[in-house]
């Protein structure tokens, strides 16, 4: 898949997308690096532990967080993205599901679009997507944790929202799916779906996964999300032996060493 100027092997390999939020209240490094010269002094570490791709968002989308307007958002994200491109060669994914922000992460450089409602919150996001070509990440999500047979709805959901992209004209080649670990669901349906994520392969579409120091593993090993590390490297692995293409993380380093050691299992060789 090519995303910006860069050809992704999403088939043989997993890739790691680091994530910079810069937004005041995200739920594990809010503030941290909501300056532009903080937010690339950050993104350069990323792209130096292993990141081949960056995850840019100006909203937390943690439990309880505080909505804001497209405007602020905006004012956010644009001028990150303009300078992560001047001074990197790196794809840039925008983590919204907001048209108008979409469009001007878009019309700012951004190469892809990471949408946590996967084209339903925001009736216009698909067109923006189609006009500019660019490949989306489409993720499953839902207002309450509340269904009748799970997996099979999962798999559902995420069907309706390549339909609604397939309608506006997104190229299926150009698709991303996202099981949405600790949206929507459950502490037990998260592990459910982390235990059965092989099962998003008959979509025939690479799959992201976003597990980074999210109340799964706090939930699992009472620990508060800056003490995650080991229990995201653990659905890392679990991630990569059961062939997602990327895997989105705060802590990059530790996370691509993972990677390459799974990997080299699973090849019985060094790449």
């Amino acid at each position: 898949m090519l995303i910006g100027k860069k050809e992704f092997n999403l088939k043989e390999n997993t890739h790691i997308m680091g994530i910079l939020n810069v937004t005041p209240d995200s739920f594990s490094d809010g503030g941290k690096f909501n300056t532009v010269s903080k937010a690339l002094a950050h993104a350069n570490q990323l792209i130096d532990e292993g990141a081949v791709l960056i995850d840019v968002g100006g909203e937390s989308t943690r439990p309880n967080h505080t909505k804001v307007s497209d405007e602020e958002e905006i004012e956010r994200v644009v001028p990150v993205i303009k300078e992560l491109k001047k001074n990197f060669d790196i794809p840039v994914s925008i983590d919204t599901y907001k048209s108008k922000v979409a469009q001007a992460a878009l019309f700012a450089g951004a190469d892809l679009v990471n949408d946590i409602w996967g084209l339903k919150y925001d009736k216009a996001m698909a067109g923006i997507i189609s006009e500019y070509q660019v490949p989306v990440c489409l993720m499953h999500n839902r207002k309450e944790a509340v269904y009748g047979n799970y997996m099979e709805e999962v798999i559902s959901d995420l069907q309706e929202s390549i339909e609604i992209g397939l309608e506006a004209g997104i190229q299926k080649d150009k698709m991303i799916i996202d099981p949405g670990i600790g949206f929507g669901k459950t502490y037990e349906m998260n592990l459910i779906l982390l235990n059965r994520l092989e099962e998003l392969k008959q979509f025939k579409l690479p799959v992201l996964l976003g597990t980074s120091r999210k109340s799964v593993i706090g939930l699992t090993l009472d620990l508060p999300a800056e003490d995650r590390l080991e229990g995201t490297i653990a659905t890392t692995v679990m991630g990569v032996m059961k062939g997602c293409s990327i895997i989105r993380v705060h802590d990059v380093l530790a996370n691509w060493r993972a990677v390459k050691m799974t990997e080299a299992i699973l090849k019985e060789h060094k790449e």
